[in-house]
């Protein structure tokens, strides 16, 4: 063995009608439901479009830091009747359909800076982080969600293995009893007890198909497809034999995507201080427009009026008074930078404590692996050695019966160890940000 270990379970999967046409259905391994999940997922989806608006809104931004430019044309049209009496002309001038045309075309543009819209636009940016990396801790916990319900459908798939061998050996048995009462070797009540035995684990079996059809609907749940589309699960779990608490920590403080969003959101509380700061500083206005105007009259002083020409102008201002709102927002957002701060220092606290609750999780129950595995080899062989000493009549039903049950018993402990193994390297990994993305930097596809 190098690094990991496998321990493989037989699955049966067809011993019950809801398998019974398996040979048709595509079969799903662990790459495979990771991948279906990513790609149907809808909190995947919408954390994905969430990162796209924040993109936009940080490229939105950016329009505070350039210079606006407006055209516009007008054209006017006048038709009158004119009457117009002049001090050097005694008689009135009077001008039936007076024409009057007015065309104007300008082009203005406007710059305005401000020190704190440049402060906002790093702020834009740490919140365009922020969102990147919450999208990724949804896929994160997506892909933990859809292993652990993976994982767990192979554990019950297996425990139905369990239950079909124990119902095989009550089977057995249930044919030596009735041999033996035929022949008057045994009496009724051990026939009897040996088929309300047989029953027993009958039903035990009808009951583990429900469990698992209501597991194969919640994996489907969480892949976002149809909880009727069917899928062969045929796969071992897999546990890793290196992992150590001291690594995870270390990789938490570097990779953790929840970390490291809790820590942009400290930055962007401390830009927002910045920025309501920044607007006591002075604020720069710079106008300039392009001026083409053309105005045409049969009636009044001038016959035509050309205009063409440039304008500019700049303002230079400063806040000196805002009815004390701008001392709020500055003390509002020192509050918040404090608070920020102590969301880090919660949330590192809570990591840890996570990791090593987690930590251990898993090596007790590595312990408790190689214990199950040694009990379930001695239960094994007890409950072969009961079935040859009932077979030749030598033990008891009862004697017999409790070797299968203990057998029973070990099995589904021992398969259960090694789910609980893989369900806590899974929350290791999540907890560390190793469980898909193998930086905090690469980017989402």
């Amino acid at each position: 063995m190098n690094k990991s270990f496998c321990l493989a379970l037989a699955l049966l999967i067809v011993a019950f009608p809801g398998f019974a046409q398996e040979q048709e259905r595509e079969k799903l391994d662990f790459e495979k439901a990771i991948e279906l999940g990513l790609d149907n997922n809808f909190q995947v989806k919408i954390a994905i479009n969430e990162t796209e608006i924040a993109e936009y809104d940080r490229q939105l931004g950016q329009s505070l830091l350039l210079p606006s430019l407006d055209a516009t044309y007008t054209g006017t049209y006048r038709n009158e009747d004119t009457e117009q009496r002049f001090f050097s002309e005694p008689d009135p001038r009077i001008i039936p359909g007076a024409q009057t045309y007015n065309r104007n075309f300008t082009m203005a543009t406007i710059y305005g800076f401000r020190p704190e819209a440049v402060v906002a636009l790093k702020r834009l940016g740490k919140l365009a982080e922020v969102t990147d990396l919450e999208a990724k801790v949804v896929i994160e916990n997506t892909v933990a969600t859809i292993a652990t319900s993976y994982y767990r459908l192979v554990l019950e798939l297996q425990r139905y293995d369990v239950l079909s061998k124990a119902l095989e050996l009550s089977e057995e048995r249930l044919d030596i009893a009735r041999a033996q009462y035929e022949f008057g070797q045994a009496s009724k009540r051990d026939f009897l007890a040996a088929q309300v035995d047989y029953n027993a684990d009958l039903a035990a079996l009808v009951n583990q198909e429900q469990i698992i059809e209501t597991t194969r609907i919640n994996l489907n749940e969480i892949l976002a497809i149809d909880p009727d589309v069917q899928f062969v699960v045929n796969d071992t779990i897999t546990i890793q034999e290196n992992i150590r608490l001291g690594d995870l920590v270390e990789n938490a403080y570097t990779d953790n995507k929840q970390l490291l969003a809790t820590q942009r959101m400290e930055n962007v509380a401390y830009l927002q201080l910045r920025e309501a700061r920044a607007a006591r500083l002075p604020y720069l206005t710079i106008t300039g427009a392009y001026n083409n105007s053309i105005m045409e009259s049969d009636a009044g002083f001038l016959a035509e009026n050309r205009v063409d020409g440039f304008t500019a102008g700049a303002t230079v201002g400063i806040n000196l008074f805002s009815g004390f709102a701008l001392n709020r927002r500055i003390q509002q957002a020192r509050v918040q930078q404090r608070n920020q701060q102590f969301a880090v220092e919660q949330f590192e606290i809570q990591m840890k404590s996570d990791l090593h609750r987690s930590y251990n999780i898993y090596t007790n129950t590595k312990r408790l692996l190689e214990i199950e595995r040694e009990n379930y080899e001695v239960a094994v062989e007890n409950s072969e050695i009961a079935l040859e000493r009932f077979r030749l009549g030598i033990a008891s039903y009862l004697e017999f019966r409790d070797a299968q049950v203990n057998r029973l018993q070990a099995e589904s402990r021992l398969i259960e160890a090694v789910y609980n193994i893989k369900e806590s390297e899974i929350e290791l990994m999540r907890l560390s940000g190793k469980i898909y993305f193998q930086n905090p930097q690469e980017t989402i596809y």
